[in-house]
């Protein structure tokens, strides 16, 4: 069967299949998955582990050799097999399907491979494992779910976070599931039962940089652009994470624009919203180019990200200039994709 990853848990407390192939390219949770299985298979008595890594030049036979040969003490077994590539060949795809065929009672076998393209898919093993037991295919996060992603590992660890400070960390991990676990876990070490702002976030995923991100929103926010440049060029040469920098910048942008039209959603906190609420900034923000604004943010994301040519950060440095007030090149829309 083709069984969703969120039925895992569910379809493991009915009771062990045969075989289980569990196929995808997101290491965080097909890693878990695996560890799912494994943990139902101990449960039920299978107390030895035999791990095989099938990549280039592998020995199929002992494939053959390790599902169809008894244990020396009798115990049940979890087969593991880890095909990275997905391609077993014609050779390699014979000897797993008649391991999938040899599986069962005192033997579980479980299959890990990468992605599995339309041809891999088609294959007779593929097949074999999805009729004798469960194929798991994992799929990374899609960009507009991470934030849900990042709440529900939150409820999990029984951590309180506050939605912007989570929206921070979806932009830094950039869908890197694993180091967005690790920030998850940091925090819930750091935080001590309290909930986690956005403050406290930033501090956390920049703690080795000498600039923060959060002081660049400020000081664009407050039009200090002598000091945002500083920052900027701090955070450059300190490698922060550009995809974070270009989050602090677009948050500036979204403060100064909800000064100028009145509107906002939650009441916001921090620096950047202490000097957004001020007369001062609110009459800057009256006066600001928001459609150049708009455009010098999109330039600045398609070269973070490799859709149009050109400096990110020299792009990021004259959108503070357009936030402060100041002009900066002209621009054109040509070249975005």
């Amino acid at each position: 069967m083709k069984l969703p990853l969120d039925s895992l848990a569910r379809r493991l407390e009915q009771g062990l299949l045969p075989v289980y192939l569990i196929s995808g390219d997101e290491p965080l949770l097909a890693g878990e998955a695996a560890d799912a299985v494994r943990a139902r298979a101990r449960a039920e008595g299978f107390s030895e582990r035999e791990v095989l890594v099938l990549d280039r030049g592998a020995d199929w036979e002992a494939v053959r050799a390790a599902v169809g040969t008894l244990s020396l003490f009798a115990a049940r077994r979890i087969i593991e097999l880890k095909l990275p590539t997905g391609k077993a060949g014609v050779s390699g795809g014979r000897a797993l399907a008649s391991a999938i065929e040899s599986a069962g009672g005192d033997t579980l076998l479980l299959i890990l491979t990468g992605r599995l393209d339309r041809d891999a898919q088609s294959a007779e093993w593929v097949r074999a494992a999805e009729a004798r037991g469960a194929w798991i295919s994992v799929w990374p996060i899609a960009s507009g779910a991470m934030v849900p992603w990042l709440e529900a590992r939150c409820r999990k660890l029984e951590l309180a976070v506050d939605p912007q400070a989570l929206e921070a960390l979806a932009e830094q991990t950039q869908g890197n599931l694993l180091a967005a676990q690790q920030e998850l876990e940091k925090l819930k070490l750091l935080a001590g039962g309290n909930r986690v702002t956005l403050e406290r976030m930033l501090a956390v995923i920049t703690d080795s940089a000498r600039f923060s991100v959060s002081e660049l929103t400020e000081s664009l926010v407050a039009g200090q652009l002598t000091r945002a440049l500083r920052v900027l060029g701090g955070l450059e040469a300190e490698g922060v994470e550009l995809p974070l920098v270009l989050w602090a910048v677009t948050r500036a942008t979204r403060e100064l624009w909800a000064c100028r039209t009145g509107t906002g959603g939650a009441p916001a906190r921090g620096p950047a919203a202490r000097a957004a609420s001020s007369p001062q900034v609110r009459r800057r923000a009256a006066g600001l180019a928001f459609d150049r604004i708009a455009l010098r943010a999109v330039r600045a994301d398609a070269m973070a990200k490799g859709r149009l040519t050109g400096d990110a950060w020299g792009e990021l440095a004259l959108l503070g200039c357009e936030l402060c007030g100041r002009s900066a090149l002209p621009l054109s829309r040509g070249g975005i994709q």
